[in-house]
């Protein structure tokens, strides 16, 4: 998809999550780019391309649902911490946390090839964003999330970890 830098690699190169951090070893490393650079002022699509392992599945063929939130919750995270410091005209990203997330499977996700994620700000304000997510696979939306996160301040646990 992107040989470049992802948001992660670029703001977060010693990040430990298990979901989008570059620096764990035995982490999923969801790598999310900016969907077309002129959508990088105006709360744009962020896009990803994950490809799965069989470890990863809940029976033969399929994700584990677990995976699927993981991957919707930190590529969706990163889209809100991306736009948040758009918004407020920063040079890097606010550490953010999900203050909530809800996630439809809508179908089993087959694990035999790519999967890719979207996501987009439907509301911002200056230390929180809604978005909206999605999971496809196979050329079918498998899994959408709508999640709220929230840029942390100092004295959170969470505060500077990237």
């Amino acid at each position: 998809m992107n040989a470049g830098q992802s948001l992660q690699e670029k703001y977060a190169p010693k990040n430990m999550c298990f979901g989008c951090g570059a620096a764990n070893p035995d982490g999923l490393h969801i790598r999310s780019f900016l969907k077309n650079s002129d959508e990088s002022r105006a709360g744009g699509e962020v896009v990803a391309e994950w490809k799965p392992e069989k470890k990863y599945e809940a029976f033969e063929g399929v994700l584990n649902g677990g995976i699927i939130g993981t991957l919707l919750d930190c590529h969706c995270n990163w889209t809100a911490a991306y736009h948040l410091m758009k918004r407020t005209g920063e040079n890097r990203p606010p550490c953010t946390v999900t203050a909530e997330y809800a996630i439809k499977l809508l179908r089993p996700t087959p694990t035999n090839d790519s999967i890719f994620l979207s996501a987009r700000v439907v509301e911002m304000t200056d230390d929180r964003a809604t978005i909206e997510g999605t999971l496809s696979a196979g050329g079918k939306v498998c899994a959408t999330c709508r999640g709220v996160f929230v840029a942390v301040k100092e004295g959170h646990p969470a505060y500077h970890r990237w």
